[in-house]
């Protein structure tokens, strides 16, 4: 889900959306000083609204959402690793987010709103602050060229979206189907359902580690009282504030949950290492205005916080190719025209 690019970097609620750049940012170079692990960037899109690009199992295929064509909202493409061969894979109406490889590739799997409408959903009602609208949407499989069409864990009128997958055949995702922004996880062929977390407050945007055996994702813990209150109220809407979100991560049954980050900050689009032992993710965490977002790396104990990126603008959803040598991320950065946001892949340097 996303709103405009922050509403759907943030919106993606991620897996994912993507904030615009601050009024005037210049063009930057494809690689700035300081992103020391960055090398051989390269970009993949050119123009319009282009995020949440990941992998496919074989490293060969990315797929990714994106406004173009004429869509007047999010769809879903397809394009091979070098970004060539562009092919959307969505119906072309109602919005999607959140697209993600079997791990055979032998089907596709993202969010959509088309089947409660083929319009594009309305925009929250902004007198209420920053807000991300939690839209009726649907997971839904299909085959790579987008033919087959299937809906996945049916909750309707229910937001379920953030699908990711793990190598072996398991897939998380986030949905209000009881009453709060919960995850859960579910096989390929839609059985053996189970919901992962209950604690209140918005658990979503996960990826399994590399090996299955672990969860990555982003949390926000209202406080009892007026925070928890003003949550629930914007909830019972169909909204969610995004404010602070925390990374963290927990074992694939949904035990040994840990806070990684404690960064008060709008921390999002977390993905692990190949190793497992680190996390990627974004956030505007030292941004006083909150909307500056760079990448950063971190220890999964919390330790060894690293700056990655330095773009004066938005950074985010990174993910490392199935190798570990490629990173793709989205980035405002060498845009066309303001707000601009493209797909770049680059070469990962220790």
């Amino acid at each position: 889900m996303r709103p405009a690019l922050l509403a759907t970097a943030l919106l993606l609620v991620a897996c994912a959306t993507a904030p615009v750049a601050p009024p005037g940012s210049p063009p930057a170079s494809l690689v700035l000083p300081g992103e020391r692990h960055l090398a051989n960037v390269r970009q993949l899109s050119f123009g319009g609204e282009n995020a949440e690009a990941y992998w496919s199992f074989d490293g060969k295929l990315l797929i990714f959402q994106s406004t173009r064509d004429g869509a007047p909202c999010d769809q879903q493409y397809v394009m091979d690793a070098d970004g060539s061969k562009v092919r959307r894979v969505s119906n072309g109406t109602g919005r999607t987010t959140c697209g993600y490889f079997f791990p055979d590739g032998s089907r596709i799997l993202f969010s959509s709103t088309h089947g409660a409408s083929a319009a594009c959903p309305p925009q929250p009602d902004m007198s209420l602050g920053y807000v991300w609208p939690l839209s009726d949407y649907q997971i839904y499989t299909a085959r790579p060229d987008g033919s087959d069409l299937q809906v996945l864990a049916p909750a309707p009128g229910m937001y379920t979206a953030e699908a990711t997958i793990s190598k072996d055949g398991w897939i998380v995702f986030t949905s209000t189907r009881d009453g709060d922004l919960d995850m859960y996880k579910v096989k390929l062929d839609g059985s053996g359902l189970t919901r992962l977390t209950s604690e209140p407050g918005y658990d979503g945007g996960a990826f399994f580690s590399a090996d299955g055996k672990r969860i990555v994702y982003r949390a926000s813990r209202p406080a009892p009282g007026k925070e928890m209150d003003d949550y629930r109220a914007l909830l019972a809407r169909k909204l969610v504030r995004p404010g602070k979100l925390e990374i963290m991560t927990m074992d694939a049954d949904g035990s040994n949950v840990r806070q990684v980050t404690k960064l008060g900050a709008g921390s999002f689009a977390p993905f692990f290492f190949p190793d497992g032992k680190r996390i990627i993710f974004s956030s505007n965490a030292g941004d006083p205005k909150a909307r500056n977002f760079d990448l950063f790396l971190v220890n999964d104990d919390g330790t060894g916080l690293e700056r990655v990126t330095t773009y004066e603008g938005f950074d985010g959803f990174p993910m490392f190719s199935p190798d570990g040598r490629k990173l793709v991320f989205a980035s405002n950065r060498n845009g066309s025209k303001r707000g601009e946001t493209n797909l770049f892949v680059a070469d990962w340097v220790e």
